[in-house]
């Protein structure tokens, strides 16, 4: 059904939630003077860092990421990849399906991940942060992917051969406006929190199972 597979990374393969929630609370407390709810900063999730200062109207947008980053490193003990993920990308790659990244970390935070490192293998085309000049919820980074793919597999990849696995509305946003499917991971019991995806995945063999076509759509 689908040639191309693309995945987010935080809050679809590896549990970064906490980390980088709580590591922004921090962020704004400090450079801000006020405090933000879980929640409040959850809406942040999976935004370019460097964006992310004028969501709070911070000024400084190098100092606010840089500040983020440092808070974000002392709190990274909390992170984890989901269980089962690394099983269900080799799944799909043993299917034969072309697979990809469209992520918000730079490059330098994408190379430097020690859980991550374990899946490239079985991730084929990556998009970081400063691979496009537009970011998600834009859709370039995905058209970036599958300008890769086809480029790889010697024949075009069109959107409608895409699905985009991820975990927040930008995802969703991405993947809608390049005209691609979404699939919606729900690790934390969230819902469908008002996004139209077409799928959703509670664990981690929902993946594979859509791609198999074992999942009707919504």
């Amino acid at each position: 059904m689908y040639k191309l597979a693309v995945f987010d990374i935080d809050g679809t393969l590896i549990d970064t939630e906490r980390t980088g929630v709580e590591s922004l609370m921090i962020t704004v407390r400090e450079l801000l003077g006020r405090e933000i709810p879980y929640e409040d900063a959850y809406r942040a999730f999976g935004i370019p860092s460097i964006k992310v200062a004028d969501l709070y109207g911070y000024p400084d947008a190098v100092e606010f990421g840089d500040r983020w980053e440092e808070h974000f490193i002392a709190l990274s003990h909390h992170i984890a990849p989901f269980p089962g993920a690394l099983g269900a990308l080799q799944r799909v790659k043993a299917g034969g399906i072309a697979t990809g990244v469209v992520t918000s970390r730079s490059r330098f935070e994408f190379d430097y991940d020690d859980y991550l490192r374990k899946m490239l293998p079985y991730l084929d085309h990556i998009v970081c942060a400063e691979d496009t000049p537009h970011h998600k919820p834009h859709p370039e980074p995905m058209f970036r992917c599958i300008a890769l793919a086809s480029e790889a597999l010697g024949t075009p990849v069109c959107p409608g051969d895409v699905i985009f696995f991820g975990d927040t509305d930008h995802d969703y946003a991405c993947a809608h406006n390049a005209g691609c499917d979404f699939a919606l991971a729900d690790w934390k019991g969230r819902g469908w929190q008002g996004i139209p995806a077409q799928y959703k995945f509670t664990d981690a063999a929902g993946i594979p199972d859509i791609l198999e076509g074992k999942v009707a759509r919504a």
